[in-house]
């Protein structure tokens, strides 16, 4: 029976089905077509076909699982089912990445029915009801165009062998950046080391970054290995490279140059496999203007540029960024909050966030240990007094006047409806709290 006949229903299978799954599936309208990892074309998305690709670890070695997390991250929009066996490390950080860009996990042996019940779901009047998970690849949490567009990136810059400048502000997720464009790289199963240039001591940046022998300085009682050395056929991250020292930037210049370093105290050239990313906040180009930075580095290192957008520039991802943050914390340590009231997800698209990324995780893990309630509020985020995005200043009030009665209602839940403390809550009386409930239609006897 052809895909026609079926539904034009077709599970991709990247592994090795077995007999029995296959005929389970064709029983209930699924072709199976067996897929190559190492395909370029991937899924291979076919006109009026519904499309639920199968990651099946059950066999792979860490070559495999690499390969299966470059196709998952290649096709975001295809709803992936992850198959693995009761072995495989499903909490080891790389596997756990990958398996989180899967809408669903399945432990061999299949559970048949719960299979077809899930497959079932994917569809929607015969088109595929994307389901991705969170993060999208690779930690990258967000679905605004900025966002898009930097995965888009990623995707093509990671397998070409050649230098990345990531730029933007602090707290934008740089570092994330490098580890996702390491990953989808062919160096993936090799060392990823990162490097905060800006926290080398300044007498020792030769010493850490390209190693030293015996005897090369005061305290160097035996030889050792420097960074860049040790991240031999992987990837190193030279974050704010714009702090690295004018003679420490020319040895890494001989290093992009000649692909060869010299740990101090010798005159041996060592040559060195790896792929140099490296990350800065400051603008390379005044500082090259000023003299602080090597033109001949700065465009040695500035082949692929990758710029990472301020928060502010992707609102749309605040919310889902605070609620993954919230769960990631809730995995860890006990919490009674588990989702954002409506308030405070406005007042968080309001905010300016001018520690980007990183200010909005701090904030929800603050939020996260003070809340008493499942809801965090806006005093729990400290943003009941926070300025603004400039702009949103009317927006914003427009939003709160027109949102009145969902704060009302948030508020009463927060407070188990307990109308002294919510009219605590709202800084309001008791009778404007029972006004508001009349006015709104409000009862909490139903709403319990």
């Amino acid at each position: 029976m052809d895909d026609t006949a079926r539904g034009g229903r077709c599970v991709v299978w990247f592994g090795q089905p077995i007999a029995a799954e296959q005929h389970s599936l064709a029983k209930s309208g699924w072709s199976v077509r067996v897929a190559n990892i190492n395909a370029r074309e991937g899924v291979g998305v076919r006109a009026g076909e519904t499309v639920v690709a199968m990651a099946d670890f059950r066999h792979g070695d860490d070559s495999v699982l690499q390969a299966m997390g470059r196709q998952i991250a290649q096709h975001p929009k295809v709803p992936w089912i992850a198959l693995v066996s009761s072995e495989m490390p499903t909490q080891e950080p790389l596997v756990k990445r990958i398996l989180l860009n899967c809408a669903e996990l399945f432990t061999a042996p299949i559970d048949m029915p719960r299979l077809l019940e899930t497959l079932a779901r994917f569809c929607d009047g015969g088109q595929p009801q994307v389901v991705v998970a969170e993060p999208d690849t690779l930690g990258m949490v967000g679905q605004s165009a900025a966002m898009l567009a930097v995965r888009s990136s990623i995707r093509k810059y990671a397998p070409v062998d050649l230098p990345v400048l990531i730029t933007g502000e602090t707290g934008t997720g740089k570092e994330v950046a490098a580890s996702a464009l390491h990953e989808l790289s062919v160096r993936a199963m090799r060392p990823f080391v990162t490097i905060n240039c800006g926290a080398l001591p300044s007498n020792l940046v030769q010493s850490e970054l390209f190693g030293h022998e015996r005897g090369a300085f005061t305290g160097a009682n035996a030889r050792r290995i420097g960074h860049i050395e040790s991240a031999s056929g992987g990837t190193v991250f030279l974050d704010e490279i714009g702090d690295l020292p004018l003679d420490a930037q020319t040895s890494l210049l001989r290093f992009l140059q000649e692909g060869t370093i010299e740990r101090v105290g010798s005159s041996q050239p060592i040559r060195a496999d790896v792929r140099v990313l490296a990350a800065t906040h400051v603008d390379l180009e005044m500082a090259v203007a000023a003299g602080r930075f090597r033109e001949d580095l700065y465009y040695r290192l500035n082949v692929l540029r990758l710029r990472m957008p301020a928060l502010r520039e992707r609102m749309d991802d605040v919310e889902m960024l605070a609620q993954h943050f919230l769960e990631v914390f809730r995995e860890q340590h006990h919490s009674h909050a588990r989702l954002f009231s409506g308030i405070a997800k406005q007042a968080m698209r309001a905010f300016s966030w001018p520690g980007n990324v990183r200010e909005l995780l701090n904030r929800v893990q603050r939020a996260a240990v003070v809340a008493e309630a499942t809801l965090i509020s806006v005093a729990d985020l400290d943003l009941q007094d926070a300025p603004l995005t400039s702009g949103n200043h009317s927006s914003l009030g427009l939003t709160r006047v027109s949102a009145e009665r969902e704060a009302v209602e948030i508020c009463l839940r927060e407070s188990r409806f307990n109308i002294s403390e919510c009219a605590r809550r709202l800084k309001v009386s008791r009778v404007t709290v029972y006004r508001l409930c009349k006015k709104h239609q409000l009862v909490p006897e139903q709403l319990r």
